[in-house]
């Protein structure tokens, strides 16, 4: 065992909602929408001592040729709620729940996510995202959609009226524990309110934010105002230079590179050996990617119908249609002539089939091996300044973070670079993250 003194690596447990992950043919997958899978999945995250336990959302289930998509999931439950109910059940964990900014109003948002940091003792964190997606914007009043170039405006200005109204109330003074509420008056480009906040300064102060995105304006919006950035890097030195360009971000806007925790989400594979969880990782991802998904992804970027290919046969001789609209609520493919160029190299390299390019194509970053193995390179990374820790994304809801928690948490906790106990009570202080500022 080591003594030496190191920054402690920051874990957190992800529910998948749009759904690539999950093996759903697996006998263990079960429901996804039943209270009990988030309770569970919440229990063992806590009993693995994690910061936070957090959960994607969906405003809008996506289609394809007129069906719902595949993978999402229908019948999910609003993330904010589940929270709510998983503070009654959980002590210490952290609740982090992914709310769009585009499409909800600064003061309500603000009073639901304060609300759940005092039912949950300072625990509340909010995943701000933003959408320009036009069929998802059918769902609300406004309709339509934001333009790209507004999104982080608007999402800027959204949390910094959010963090106003937190700021509201006067402090505590004796016989008012709670202080008591002042008028706020905002006026942006975006929102023009103003009235009285009705919920008191919550434990935390504000809720912790997180950022999810690696584009340029994702790191520049995180880097001035989140506390997390939800991120994606597939090798350990692409992960230091993410690392590097995004804490480098914080000085001009007087933040010090500890404010922000920069953690990938990742998936695992453990095996008794290396051996065995390589072979393990392929059988997953091959669950993962079916025949008819792989045609799925593969119409993503061609833009066109492909539906009489065969998913173990090459791939299509035809250049995808620039001009072709996505699947309904999905994202636009920024060169789709130059991702099917990539692709085609690749498949010719290595003699791939449409599903065998696809699955090495969209593998998201992962650390198979042993239980040793994978704990090794978990605090390599750390060390190595290519992330403050890692979101985990297991394979099966809910069990699939029990042989984590119970073969790889205790060697993580036996090299010193996990907590073996929660030292605080709020996911501020998990985190190691000063409480904020009082403004106004």
């Amino acid at each position: 065992m080591t003594t030496e003194r190191r920054r402690p690596m920051h874990l957190a447990a992800h529910f998948p909602g749009v759904n690539s992950t999950t093996v759903w043919t697996d006998p263990r997958s079960r429901s996804q929408i039943d209270f009990s899978s988030f309770e569970r999945l919440a229990r063992t995250a806590e009993r693995g001592k994690f910061d936070f336990f957090f959960l994607a959302e969906g405003l809008r289930l996506r289609e394809h040729k007129g069906l719902i998509h595949d993978l999402d999931v229908v019948g999910r439950p609003e993330s904010l709620t589940v929270l709510n109910a998983l503070a009654a059940v959980t002590d210490r964990l952290g609740l982090a729940a992914t709310v769009n900014a585009t499409f909800n109003e600064p003061y309500e948002l603000a009073r639901r996510l304060a609300t759940l940091d005092h039912l949950s003792e300072g625990r509340a964190a909010w995943n701000v995202v933003t959408s320009s997606d036009a069929f998802t914007g059918e769902n609300f009043r406004r309709g339509g959609y934001l333009d790209r170039a507004d999104r982080y405006t608007r999402a800027a200005e959204f949390l910094a009226t959010a963090r106003e109204l937190w700021d509201s109330w006067t402090p505590p003074r004796p016989g008012v524990p709670h202080g008591t509420p002042r008028p706020f008056a905002h006026s942006g480009e975006h929102f023009q309110i103003e009235g009285e906040f009705t919920v008191p300064r919550s434990p935390q102060g504000h809720p912790v934010v997180i950022q999810a995105g690696d584009s340029d304006e994702g790191r520049e919006f995180a880097a001035s105002a989140a506390d997390i950035i939800f991120t994606r890097h597939g090798t350990l030195e692409a992960g230091r230079a993410f690392y590097a360009d995004t804490k480098a971000r914080l000085a001009k806007y007087g933040r010090d590179p500890a404010d922000l925790k920069i953690m990938p989400g990742v998936t695992f594979v453990l095996g008794d050996t290396d051996g065995e969880a390589r072979e393990r990782a392929v059988e997953i991802r091959r669950q993962q990617v079916s025949p008819q998904n792989a045609i799925l992804a593969l119409e993503q970027v061609w833009g066109r119908d492909l539906s009489a290919y065969d998913p173990d046969g090459p791939l299509p001789d035809i250049d995808p249609d620039p001009d072709s609209a996505p699947a309904q609520g999905r994202v636009r493919i920024a060169d789709p002539l130059a991702v099917a160029a990539t692709w085609r190299a690749l498949s010719e390299e290595k003699g791939l089939s449409i599903r065998e390019t696809v699955i090495e194509t969209t593998t998201r970053q992962s650390f198979i091996g042993s239980p040793e193995t994978v704990a090794g390179t978990l605090d390599t990374f750390v060390r190595s300044d290519a992330a403050d820790g890692f979101i985990l994304v297991p394979h099966l809801t809910p069990g699939g973070l029990d042989d984590f928690v119970d073969r790889v948490v205790p060697l993580l906790q036996e090299r010193g670079a996990f907590r073996t106990e929660y030292e605080g009570a709020t996911l501020r202080s998990h985190l190691g993250l000063a409480d904020p500022v009082r403004k106004g």
